[in-house]
């Protein structure tokens, strides 16, 4: 199918933390090569163009927004490709895979790399792109390659020698402005698919207990300072449970930002903002956001 354009969407529809204003447009396509015009048509629709998967990790402002949404739409399921990196297998998957549908796949082959990151919201696109991580995986670990779409350049694959992969990060080096993954490949090692899943539950068990993981969240919205948890700089600074209006630091975990029903972008970031300064003052320490703020 060809690209599919509509008008005016609501990013509190489209993003986990329910919040966000009116878009110009937004841009939905399924196939690769449906990316061959996209170019001409983010042109044509002005504004700023914005990669959106499932919509985790986004704090949108409210009001009317000058941006366009780009979701390729991409669910080729994962498979497995005849390559055996280093006796690794290698898997191949579209970027609006759903994660859990990544994780939940993996395990059931034996393949391991991403247990971790059971319960993270998402899709297998936004993950790349922010290198997704918990409980000691992440996916950049595993990446092997990536396809890619620039106005510039348009479709090309990078291999991981050409990437710039750290703690939250994802970057192609030289390759600047707007961007898109359109699929990903990762190379798993081989284990007993029993093994993975009992690691899966008590990963997902101790998430439950003590992370929001049903709540309308985007994620972690710091990062890590280097040796230290944000969580905890958090909570010593009185915020786990502080809540703003309709916005709110959950009890269980104070580095997830929960939306209780109605909050507003303007009531999440000045709580952000009152965060980063208490720790600031209690502990000389910057929190850096995690969750990405737009525009």
């Amino acid at each position: 199918m060809a690209l599919r354009v509509e008008p005016g969407p609501l990013l509190s529809a489209r993003t986990t933390l329910k919040l966000g204003g009116r878009a110009l447009a937004e841009v939905v396509f399924d196939q690769p090569q449906d990316a061959h015009g996209l170019g001409e048509a983010l042109e044509r629709l002005g504004g700023t163009p914005l990669a959106l998967g499932g919509g985790s990790n986004l704090l949108a402002r409210d009001g009317e927004l000058p941006l366009v949404l780009v979701r390729p739409m991409l669910r080729d399921e994962p498979r497995v490709l005849p390559d055996r990196p280093e006796g690794r297998v290698r898997v191949r998957c579209g970027a609006g895979v759903k994660l859990q549908r990544l994780v939940a796949w993996l395990a059931t082959q034996g393949l391991s790399g991403l247990g971790g990151l059971i319960g993270v919201p998402g899709s297998v696109g936004g993950a790349v792109a922010g290198n997704a991580g918990s409980y000691g995986d992440d996916v950049g670990t595993i990446l092997a390659r990536v396809q890619l779409w620039t106005p510039q350049r348009g479709l090309f694959w990078a291999g991981r020698e050409a990437l710039d992969i750290g703690y939250r990060r994802f970057a192609v080096p030289g390759l600047t402005g707007f961007y898109l993954v359109l699929e990903a490949e990762f190379d798993c090692e081989v284990r007993e698919p029993i093994e993975i899943r009992q690691e899966m539950i008590a990963n997902l068990k101790k998430k439950r207990a003590s992370q929001p993981i049903t709540a309308a969240t985007a994620g972690c919205v710091f990062k890590n300072p280097p040796g230290e948890a944000a969580w905890r700089l958090l909570a010593e600074s009185g915020f786990a449970g502080r809540a703003l209006g309709k916005m709110a630091f959950s009890a269980l975990h104070a580095n997830f930002l929960v939306n209780l029903g109605g909050g507003t972008s303007g009531e999440a970031l000045e709580l952000l903002a009152l965060a980063r300064e208490a720790v600031r003052a209690r502990f000389d320490r910057q929190l850096e956001l995690e969750v990405r703020v737009v525009p």
